[in-house]
């Protein structure tokens, strides 16, 4: 019989409670010899609300973009990194959208089992609360979810852990 968790989904945005997130998973995934992928969203959507409320030029709108694609580049290939230096492969994927609503497909297309998140950040508004992805995707999704708290310990662990 298989184990009951053999694919892990994380879920990262450039935060430090994602990348912490990152370090769990790839603990638990090389402790679970299960397969593990590092979804990073460009949300396209606050993208095109900066536009629509003209905070942004279309212009800037494509310059944006780039950037923020860049980064979850250097943000995903640093999670291929933690994955290596600890002997687990992580695929990446990088997709464009509503990021609660990338996760959820992605959980779907790839049927994962567990999706982890890093901790969800102190809500300050009732806007606040609607805007957060993580969450969102946490009440959204039809897999187990995890939410990776105490950094200090996740990097114990992490440092810990053996090749």
């Amino acid at each position: 019989m298989a184990g009951l968790i053999q694919k892990v989904l994380v879920f990262v945005d450039g935060s430090e409670e994602s990348i912490v997130a990152a370090h769990y998973a790839v603990c638990l995934s090389k402790t679970l010899n299960a397969r593990l992928t590092a979804l990073y969203v460009v949300n396209t959507r606050a993208v095109e609300d900066l536009v629509k409320t003209k905070i942004f030029l279309a212009a800037e709108q494509e310059e944006y973009t780039r950037d923020i694609e860049s980064d979850a580049e250097k943000y995903l290939n640093h999670i291929k990194s933690l994955g290596r230096q600890k002997g687990v492969t992580v695929e990446t994927v990088q997709k464009h959208g509503a990021p609660f609503l990338e996760i959820k497909k992605e959980v779907q297309e790839q049927d994962i089992d567990l999706l982890v998140i890093g901790e969800l950040s102190k809500i300050r508004s009732r806007r606040d609360e609607f805007y957060n992805e993580a969450e969102r995707a946490m009440r959204n999704v039809s897999c187990s979810v995890l939410i990776v708290k105490d950094e200090d310990r996740v990097y114990e662990v992490y440092e810990s852990m053996t090749v």
